[in-house]
């Protein structure tokens, strides 16, 4: 008599490490009637444990004794923080352990206005009320500065800016005009001015050498170029722009911080209207830096509070504030676009997760893949109503809850009005005026 048996082997259906039993799917739709519900229930789990895992504060890096100003980062991993301050000091911080490595006391007399670290981080430039430029020598290893500068440069008034060039020892500076300087020479090589008083900030474009962007107080954004030593096009503004910065990776964009609480991305090929237009803050914009992916930014704000933006995106991801944080005067993404670094007026630089509910510890294959699977349900139902209220949710304090429902009443009330007057008016007497084109004032050339 024969006996028919099912017979197996342990090895087969077992995994070499750690005796976790291996799962076999059939992916046949027809035995899988409740697959998207099922996945959309994930997905919502998914999107709660986000805002339940958001922790993004690391830690406040104390030693400043007034507002910190200004900060930079060589574009180079490993790279150590430099930071100034109202009272004339500049600081170096080791960023793998978040301690303070050397410290430069009277590096200016009053503010230090800006601070830039060259590409190959052997090198720190800065300037300050003291009408000079000072290049310092960066020890990275060790995340000290010389305490001498290196080299001085005179001014004929105060500079507001400095900035690096992406590839040849030049910096540019902005005060009354726009200087362009080389490390060897005590005199510019140029100096750009357009009918302005001061200029605010200006960058040089990562891509194109010879070009650079500027701000100015005539509420004017103005762009040069330096082998034919002029400038080339300006757009004036209803506002002025407190910061600018170029997408690393699509170099000829750039995004601007604005007076009118919100940041304007331009193509510098059509300056007639923005191409973006990023609204969420609810007092004046201060500062704006890209993270090395050019995927997003991260703004500062009067408002106390710091921002990061999708670049696409017209509302921000993220909101970041704590209760002594005052108001945030600078914004820096680090190296590896992990976290991101601010600079206020309680004189404290804070390192906050760029993506809010990150694990900062080793996680195991499992782990990963698990994260992987919640982000890609997260990218696959954000549109649905409920997915996209939880995500869009952030606390914020109640000063800013205020300002912003009355912006949003008065917006409104703007918008009403505008489409009354357009309907009780002869056709074409007040044509619409689409939102991204109603802050630019002209444009000249």
């Amino acid at each position: 008599m024969k006996v028919k048996v099912l017979q197996r082997s342990e090895q087969e259906f077992t995994s070499q490490t750690g005796g976790i039993a291996r799962r076999f799917s059939n992916p046949d739709p027809a035995l899988h009637p409740f697959e998207r519900a099922r996945e959309y229930q994930r997905a919502l789990v998914a999107v709660k444990m986000e805002k339940i895992f958001a922790k993004p504060f690391i830690k406040s890096m104390e030693g400043h004794t007034d507002s910190v100003k200004c900060m930079s980062l060589a574009r180079r991993a490993g790279a150590p923080l430099v930071s100034g301050s109202c009272d004339g000091e500049l600081r170096i911080w080791n960023l793998q352990h978040l301690t303070c490595g050397a410290t430069v006391t009277g590096a200016h007399e009053g503010f230090v206005r800006d601070v830039v670290v060259s590409p190959d981080g052997r090198r720190v430039l800065s300037c300050g009320d003291d009408k000079a430029a000072r290049m310092w020598t960066l020890n990275a290893r060790q995340s000290s500065l010389v305490s001498e500068p290196e080299v001085s440069y005179s001014m004929a008034a105060i500079p507001n800016s400095i900035d690096h060039h992406w590839a040849k020892p030049m910096f540019v500076t902005a005060g009354d005009t726009v200087d362009v300087w080389d490390y060897q020479r005590s005199a510019p090589l140029s100096s750009f001015e357009w009918g302005c008083e001061r200029v605010i900030a200006s960058r040089f474009n990562p891509a194109e050498p010879a070009l650079l962007a500027s701000t100015a107080v005539d509420r004017s954004i103005g762009l040069y170029d330096l082998r034919g030593n002029s400038a080339i096009r300006k757009v004036i503004l209803k506002m002025r722009s407190n910061a600018i910065a170029w997408n690393p990776m699509q170099p000829m964009n750039f995004t601007v911080a604005n007076e009118d609480c919100n940041l304007y991305t331009f193509d510098m090929r059509n300056l007639t209207q923005a191409i973006g237009r990023h609204w969420d803050h609810a007092m004046a914009v201060l500062d704006v830096s890209y993270s090395p992916s050019g995927q997003e930014f991260v703004s500062a704000s009067y408002d106390a509070t710091v921002r990061l933006w999708s670049i696409d995106g017209q509302r921000s991801r993220d909101v970041y504030h704590t209760k002594r944080m005052q108001r945030v005067l600078c914004c820096a993404f680090s190296s590896d676009g992990r976290f991101v670094l601010s600079g206020s007026e309680d004189t404290n630089v804070r390192v906050w997760k760029a993506k809010s509910d990150q694990k900062l510890g080793v996680m195991v294959d499992r782990e990963r893949q698990a994260v992987a699977y919640r982000e890609a349900l997260k990218q696959k139902f954000q549109r649905l109503p409920e997915i996209s209220r939880i995500k869009r949710h952030v606390h914020v304090p109640k000063v800013i809850k205020k300002i912003t429902e009355k912006r949003r009443i008065m917006r409104e009330a703007r918008a009403r009005k505008d489409e009354n007057r357009r309907k009780h008016s002869k056709p074409g007497a007040h044509p619409h005026v689409k939102m991204k084109k109603r802050h630019v004032v002209k444009e000249l050339e």
